[in-house]
């Protein structure tokens, strides 16, 4: 190779890297913030199922969906729509959205006599809202979040291009190195999950597609929206209240029908748009607990007389290329082990991110003092790194600290992670790393126990005791790390050890 090859060959490199770099920095908490949600994400119905211990009735998913209209009816008449997710295995309860008023309310309906359960919390639907909406109202959460999505995209892709070794750093790590060791682990975090990484990353721009690409919809709907849902859901059907009352016909006939219009699909959604209303709609989606694809089927009945209105299987190539795509991001059809793997890669991704933010300023402190924007970013570090999984365990905590039929129990419990990440990240600003690092991993490792022990710990019932052992191993790995880092801040300096050494 020509030498002018070989200066253009590490420029583009040296270009790479500083794009990798600065695009990881300038979203790199927020990124951190979605990959830690959405890893969590992957046990979102066992997290609820760990966060309400109360429920152990089973049913299936027809009878739980039929006991949970029977209460909607009685104590929710007056909804425009009832959105209702199904039992299906995994999660116990029936997940239900409905408007009352001009309130908005998510609650865990019990699936055999369909009334909320004693201890009302989001459960693990707080991670996957967190994930990508983060708190921040429709439409600008998800617009941050899509903007952050396709920062990581960059970043990964220049990441690659800018590594000289790739498949070298997998097997390469050298602790207590400084820079080096931050270096090595960031690589091995990267390249061990890299086709995870870019998968994950990609199929979520896409689930977010409408808000990040809304050419195609403008050029080909403009403002009919509602024209563009019916052409993806053909199955579904909307019309307006007629403003005249009536009862809901028999809900579990139309479930059936719906099975064997999916060709033996099970249920898995269920909305009533309008109920109590003559033209009142019930529309049965087909579970994709059992299919990469996401909403395969839909079938829509007359809620007043339960007759069958439409009925769609999706066999267009394009859209079950969109579905599969949509459904690798959720992974819902995924069976335990493939769940666990999913797990790892994103825990893998946190990693990388968070390693990547600590290198930043290992590099350059190497080089020359930290300027104060540095330093600021130096305690961030601390602050959010640790803040967010200690406000996560917080929101653990609440759970079973907080009065079952305390008011507004769900917003408390958010509120409690929420409140405990900011003042993580105030505590982190105001101490110094030396201190702050230790001293903030040893109250995550506090927390751990202590979630593990309200749990409680000795349950038999298996999701209560493969979560309570989890945080005995997190708070285990981290009491390893910050006695580590007690002792090497301990540690005399050489020239502290020289002068020990001299004789008096």
């Amino acid at each position: 190779m020509s030498g002018a090859s070989a200066m253009v060959r590490d420029g583009v490199r040296q270009a790479m890297a500083w794009l990798h770099g600065w695009t990881g920095l300038l979203l790199g908490y927020v990124l951190f913030v979605m990959c830690l949600a959405g890893t969590l994400s992957v046990f979102k119905p066992e997290i609820g199922r760990w966060m309400r211990p109360e429920v152990t009735a089973q049913a299936d998913s027809k009878s739980a969906i039929v006991a949970a209209t029977g209460w909607l009816s009685k104590n929710a008449p007056g909804s425009t729509g009832w959105y209702l997710t199904a039992p299906d295995g995994r999660a116990n309860t029936v997940e239900a959205s409905y408007d009352q008023g001009s309130d908005y309310h998510y609650r865990a309906l019990d699936p055999v006599t369909g009334a909320p359960v004693a201890r009302e919390t989001l459960g693990g639907e707080f991670f996957y809202r967190l994930h990508f909406e983060l708190e921040i109202p429709y439409p600008w959460g998800r617009l941050l979040a899509s903007l952050a999505a396709m920062v990581m995209l960059v970043a990964l892709v220049t990441g690659i291009i800018a590594h000289k070794r790739i498949f070298k750093d997998f097997f390469t790590f050298r602790p207590a190195k400084g820079q080096r060791s931050w270096l090595d682990g960031h690589n091995a975090t990267g390249v061990l999950a890299m086709p995870f990484h870019l998968m994950i990353t990609f199929t979520g721009l896409l689930t977010l597609a409408s808000l990040n690409m809304p050419w195609p919809i403008s050029a080909g709907y403009g403002d009919k929206v509602m024209e563009m849902y019916e052409a993806l859901a053909p199955g579904s059907v909307t019309r307006p209240a007629a403003g005249k009352p009536a009862s809901l016909a028999p809900i579990a006939p139309m479930l059936t029908a719906a099975e064997r219009a999916f060709g033996g699909g099970h249920v898995g959604r269920v909305y009533v748009f309008n109920p109590g209303d003559a033209a009142s709609v019930v529309t049965v989606y087909q579970s994709d607990a059992d299919t990469i694809g996401y909403m395969r089927g839909q079938a829509s009945f007359d809620g007043a007389t339960g007759r069958l209105l439409k009925s769609w299987v999706e066999r267009r190539p394009a859209m079950r290329t969109y579905q599969v795509i949509y459904g690798l991001h959720m992974a819902r059809f995924a069976p335990m082990a493939t769940r666990w793997l999913y797990v790892l890669g994103g825990a893998m991704l946190t990693l990388a991110i968070s390693t990547g933010m600590v290198l930043w300023i290992a590099k350059r402190r190497e080089r020359q003092p930290l300027s104060i924007g540095n330093r600021i970013l130096e305690r961030l570090n601390v602050g959010v790194i640790i803040g967010v999984p200690l406000g996560a365990v917080a929101y653990f905590i609440a759970n079973r600290l907080l009065p079952i039929g305390m008011a507004g129990r769900p917003e408390a419990e958010v509120s409690v992670a929420l409140w405990t990440a900011a003042a993580a990240v105030l505590a982190g600003l105001a101490l110094r790393p030396a201190i702050g690092w230790p001293l903030m991993m040893g109250l995550l490792t506090f927390a751990c126990v202590l979630a593990a022990v309200l749990g409680p710990v000795w349950s038999t019932e298996p999701i209560l005791l493969t979560g309570n052992l989890l945080f005995l191993a997190m708070a285990g790995a981290l009491a390893l790390i910050v006695r580590r880092q007690v002792r090497r801040r301990n540690a005399p300096t050489p020239a502290r050890r020289r002068m020990r050494e001299q004789p008096a």
